[in-house]
């Protein structure tokens, strides 16, 4: 296994497997199809905002994590709606990523050269 990625679940532990396309269908059975791929993020913005509310008041991991999962819901309604998966995307960009140089910042985070 890669390093750095997670084992799946397996399927006594799960049924389904999400994806950006079965987390698309999802949203769109359950809220309708968005006017524009613009609606996904400018509702992730919100959610974000939403996760970082709950990291400032010190709320409970789980509470955390959920915001954080809400984010991506988000983001894989966005990128299942443009034909492509979010997952695949990571994958491909953090190949990329492992490739560059980095200019780190003091609090744990960085930007590429």
């Amino acid at each position: 296994m890669p390093p750095f990625h997670l084992p799946l679940k397996t399927k006594a532990e799960s049924v389904t497997q999400e994806t950006s396309q079965t987390i698309c269908k999802w949203g769109d059975a359950t809220f309708g199809k968005a006017d524009s791929i613009k609606a996904y993020a400018e509702r992730a913005r919100e959610e974000l905002n939403e996760l970082l509310d709950a990291i400032e008041n010190a709320e409970p991991s789980d509470n955390i994590i959920a915001e954080a999962a809400d984010v991506t819901i988000l983001l894989h309604r966005l990128t299942g709606t443009i034909g492509a998966d979010l997952y695949e995307a990571v994958d491909k960009k953090m190949s990329i990523n492992r490739k560059r140089q980095w200019v780190k910042n003091d609090n744990g985070t960085g930007q590429h050269k």
